[in-house]
């Protein structure tokens, strides 16, 4: 099979490497020739993934097609598939996911419980909602990896949303944010991979480090199982969507975002479980059986961002001293340039005791750092 990736990021660099279990011949349309996973693809086209021509001539000869990121341009996916060619996930679930008023209004219609919120289409609707406050602001489209998303307390923060059409989402206290990652094959079955326990970094937006299996609850977990296997059911598409979800004071469950595709909140089932979210990505586009998803071991996830105060040529300041620990892989993505709060790598960490993985997750965050 002839099956091309939208994209070339990290995401596309772990799919590939799973990819190489595999007979399939890989295609990879990305801007970027330097990009994470250009050297990694057997074929690698350099252009546009959101302009209509570029990635209908990209996909008109495969087999299968999948994105490593929501910014695509669908309607060329969606003359693909209407040409034979496969898509995961559909573009109608694309559709729906990449736009957040979308999304949130899917999630209404097909009663997944999700934050209260309303749509303002520019700053003047936006200042006419103080009475909906605190809430967060999000873009429609755009957004990613913490950009596009302002929290909003008070009326004196109103200014800080955005001037374009948004999704306004009421405030919810939480205990803990978790995600799960669902995957379906083409025959509607669907496996679940155990639920992920999230920490942002409360500057960056950004995951900070993880911990898998995530410690709810047994009803929160059946909660969070039973909402997503609804969702997943409800786009109707073959795929790997990973959801994102709150717990929230009362242990009720509710649906933060969805993402299409493989997912940062998976990193560490590439060592800590029998499958991973790339490999039962693989398994759906070559149409084989779902792989088994449970955990080997309690994981745990560091990503490595770029420090701030550093742009320029990367350094891995601390490298050679996470490399002595045991049961620590490290995973760098090729990314010759780092920035302030550019996602350069991350650290899986595998252990049956989950304090040994939150001491060491901690210590890798504050001994291993991208510098330039």
């Amino acid at each position: 099979m002839k099956v091309g990736i939208l994209g070339g990021g990290q995401l596309g660099r772990m799919l590939l490497q799973a990819a190489a279990n595999y007979v399939v011949e890989t295609y990879v349309l990305e801007n970027d020739d330097q990009c994470p996973a250009a050297h990694l693809c057997h074929h690698f086209v350099k252009g546009n993934i959101t302009d209509f021509e570029t990635v209908y001539n990209f996909g008109k000869g495969l087999d299968a097609i999948t994105i490593e990121i929501e910014a695509v341009n669908i309607d060329a996916l969606e003359k693909l598939e209407n040409e034979g060619v496969k898509v995961y996930p559909k573009p109608a679930a694309i559709r729906i996911i990449k736009n957040k008023i979308h999304q949130k209004e899917f999630y209404k219609t097909n009663e997944i419980p999700s934050p209260a919120f309303v749509i303002t289409q520019n700053q003047q609707q936006l200042q006419q909602q103080t009475h909906f406050l605190p809430a967060v602001h999000k873009l429609a489209e755009g957004g990613y990896d913490g950009k596009g998303v302002q929290i909003i307390k008070a009326a004196a923060d109103i200014e800080k949303g955005f001037d374009a059409p948004s999704v306004l989402e009421k405030m919810v206290r939480i205990k803990k944010e978790i995600a799960m990652i669902v995957a379906m094959n083409d025959k509607g079955d669907i496996r679940f991979f155990p639920t992920a326990e999230m920490v942002f970094d409360p500057v960056l937006n950004l995951l900070d480090y993880q911990i898998s299996p995530a410690q709810l609850p047994q009803q929160a977990t059946w909660k969070a199982e039973a909402i997503a296997i609804k969702l997943v059911k409800a786009l109707n598409s073959p795929g790997l969507f990973a959801i994102e979800m709150f717990l929230d004071e009362n242990n009720d469950i509710l649906v933060n975002e969805t993402a299409p595709r493989v997912h940062n909140s998976g990193h560490h089932t590439i060592e800590a479980n029998y499958c991973s979210q790339y490999d039962m990505l693989w398994r759906i586009m070559l149409n084989y059986p779902l792989g088994n998803t449970d955990a080997i071991l309690p994981a745990s996830i560091v990503n490595l961002i770029g420090a701030a105060n550093y742009t320029g040529e990367a350094i891995y300041d601390g490298l050679d001293e996470v490399l002595k620990m045991d049961n620590v892989f490290v995973h760098l993505y090729g990314k010759k340039q780092t920035k302030p709060g550019r996602k350069m790598g991350h650290v899986t960490i595998i252990s049956k005791d989950i304090q040994d993985l939150t001491y060491k997750a901690n210590k890798i965050k504050h001994t291993l750092k991208v510098i330039a």
